[in-house]
């Protein structure tokens, strides 16, 4: 259930009886028009003429499915992990839920659903999920995004980008606060309705009708509800559950350096950006700064099993470090300054995903990671949000920091006193935090050290030559990880991908199940016999996964999968203390839930790549995106799987694939 990137999905909406498949990714920002009423670019990215929240009290519910096509699409998904004689039990237990305490726990979902019009069945359970889990962040849930290097080399300086980045981070939560933040809304005929002419229009029309207006008209408002948590946000370790801590007051940033942590104001008195080169020159006085690492480094504690850091929290606080830890917690969001350079994606993405544990603090909502040259990515805190509100700051902040940059190569920094400015945070440690810090080091250098990530690009088609063929990108890409694994291992598992479900209220996101019967049949006719099927067979299986995927991808977006579902009654029935039914302690339920493959897609013009680690110990975590004519995947796993030959595997069975689309038979 952990780190999956989950704005990415392919979501899809249906209109007019045309069902049409789009990307949510189409976040992306090079085909965002904005309206703008001028303004200083020092205050604001842009001024909405459509207030930010304007859609919010109109958006649609997510609706709780009915349970009869929850079981049938189950059970459809369960049909090519199972053998016979498993299917058959399987089908049994799932029948009696239907007919017995199924009925009874939708019954009671349906109705307190209705009684919480104000927000979605799976929110709460899904908060709750998440801030439960004991496991470490690190791995099991953050995941990271990294930036795209700025076009103008120059520009790419650690300090030049890192004040330009923290400049533009500051403007748009001003943007944000300020609701001047253009509503996220997917455009499926943008001629209509992303024009200023349409936006002058919705912008009189009531906060509780206007989703209505931006209906008629193919346009699909999403759920920002998320965004607030975005600044001056921390996950707090406590016992048993943690919480969610937002000081919207609070006006620093919190730098990390060699694992010293600093802090100082980057906005004002009277609420204003502070001067882009009083920025640089705080930034400059931190990074020239000689305070040797820390012997024994706070923020690894952030990496530690939730309980455990809880408690040395706690210890934290009774030893006098009440306001360091309130300062920490309350600020903007973190910055970390790394002293290395990268040398390739893979450095990049262990780096970025996880780096020593030492130069991060986890638990903030996001953290901007710069290396010494100038490679940035954001890691994210995943229970208080999904990649939707992440992956719109990444873009505007790439987007402004390279088309109009406030400080420059050559900009000297300004003339203040850093060293009064910029405050050193120190930390009293008794022996207790002291133990508790060095155990945490081994138990993170353990965990890392058993992960390994590797890459992939794929550079003979991409969505382009796809999309002529008239395939759906997503459910070529999700078969070539199907057949890759089949090769490599022999067998059909439990796949996950992860869609948004933010086009209704308080949405969070829905499970698309990728191996299916048909994904498995063309799987089998590819890897096992591929002299056996005429090249027209073999591309009738293509389109027949292709027409079925983009079936699943379209009920997930419309909140229509079986997983939230399950999970969201499989929780009511625990929160009464109910006995689980035996659906629930059906092997064949800890199995499709046991995801070897996670997967999660993305791409935007901000965005180089993406990754996360298995969910599970013998899974993989695989991060990608199907770009024009080229396919990119980010791939990760322990030592029980081998990623570099899964990736040779998957490579092989997208060459195949491509190959029978060009009219020849696969050797």
């Amino acid at each position: 259930m952990a780190s999956l990137l989950s704005a990415q999905c392919v979501a899809s909406l249906r209109k007019s009886g045309n069902l049409i498949s789009l990307s949510s990714a189409a976040l992306s920002i090079d085909k965002r028009r904005y309206s703008s009423h001028g303004g200083s670019p020092g205050e604001y990215l842009h001024r909405s003429v459509v207030p930010s929240m304007h859609y919010q009290k109109s958006l649609p519910r997510l609706p709780v499915p009915k349970l009869e096509d929850t079981i049938r699409r189950y059970l459809a998904a369960q049909r090519p992990l199972l053998d016979d004689d498993q299917f058959r039990t399987t089908e049994k237990l799932a029948q009696d839920f239907l007919n017995g305490v199924g009925k009874q726990l939708h019954e009671e979902l349906v109705a307190q659903d209705k009684n919480n019009k104000h927000t979605s069945y799976i929110s709460g359970p899904w908060f709750d999920m998440y801030l439960s889990a004991r496991d470490s962040v690190v791995l099991n849930f953050n995941p990271f995004m990294s930036f795209n290097p700025d076009p103008k080399t120059e520009y790419n300086d650690q300090l030049v980008r890192a004040t330009n980045i923290v400049c533009s981070a500051v403007r748009f939560m001003k943007t944000l606060r300020a609701g001047l933040l253009e509503p996220e809304v997917f455009h499926l005929n943008p001629a209509k309705s992303d024009t200023d002419g349409f936006k002058k229009f919705i912008r009189w029309v009531p906060s509780s009708l206007s989703w209505y207006g931006a209906y008629m008209v193919n346009a699909y408002p999403l759920d920002m509800s998320q965004y607030f948590r975005l600044f001056n946000s921390t996950r707090i370790p406590k016992q048993g559950r943690d919480e969610l801590f937002t000081d919207e007051k609070g006006r620093h940033l919190l730098v990390m350096k060699r694992g010293n942590m600093y802090v100082f104001d980057v906005i004002d008195k009277d609420g204003n950006l502070a001067q882009p080169a009083e920025i640089q020159s705080h930034l400059k006085h931190i990074l020239s700064d000689t305070t040797p690492a820390p012997a024994l480094p706070l923020g690894v504690l952030t990496s530690e099993n939730r309980d455990v850091w809880a408690g040395l929290r706690e210890r934290l606080v009774a030893a006098g470090n009440t306001e360091d830890l309130r300062i920490v917690d309350s600020a903007l969001f973190c910055l970390c300054l790394d002293d290395e350079n990268m040398k390739d994606h893979i450095h990049i993405s262990h780096n970025m995903l996880h780096g020593d544990g030492c130069n991060r603090w986890y638990d903030k909502s996001f953290s901007i990671i710069l290396a010494k040259d100038g490679q940035a990515a954001i890691n994210f805190e995943h229970s208080w949000g999904d990649g939707v509100a992440v992956l719109r700051f990444q873009n505007e902040v790439f987007k402004d920091t390279t088309e109009q940059p406030l400080v420059h190569p050559g900009s000297a920094a300004a003339a203040v006193d850093s060293a009064s400015a910029v405050r050193r945070l120190q930390f009293n440690l008794d022996g207790e935090l002291e133990n508790g810090i060095k155990k945490a080091k081994e138990n993170f250098d353990s965990a890392v050290s058993k992960l390994t990530i590797d890459a992939m690009e794929f550079k003979k088609g991409g969505k382009e030559q796809l999309k002529k063929s008239k395939l759906s990108p997503d459910a070529i890409a999700q078969l070539a990880f199907q057949m890759g694994y089949l090769r490599q291992y022999g067998q059909t598992v439990a796949t996950y991908e992860s869609c948004s479900t933010a086009a209704f209220k308080h949405g969070r996101t829905e499970t698309i199940r990728p191996a299916t019967i048909h994904t498995q049949k063309c799987s089998q006719a590819f890897v096992h016999q591929p002299g056996q099927h005429s090249v027209d067979e073999l591309k009738a299986m293509l389109a027949e996964c292709s027409k079925y995927h983009g079936q699943l991808t379209r009920e997930a977006a419309m909140g229509q999968g079986f997983d939230r579902h399950l999970f969201a009654m499989r929780y009511l029935a625990n929160s009464k203390g109910q006995a689980l039914h035996s659906l629930y302690t059906d092997p064949a339920y800890a199995a499709i839930n046991h995801n070897i493959l996670s997967t999660s897609t993305l791409t935007s013009p901000a965005v180089s790549l993406g990754g996360f680690a298995p969910v599970v110990p013998d899974g993989f975590g695989v991060g990608y995106g199907v770009h024009d004519d080229w396919i990119g995947c980010n791939v990760s796993s322990y030592p029980a799987r081998n990623v570099h030959e899964f990736l040779q595997c998957v490579h092989k069975s997208l060459e195949d694939i491509f190959t029978v689309l060009e009219g020849k038979p696969v050797s």
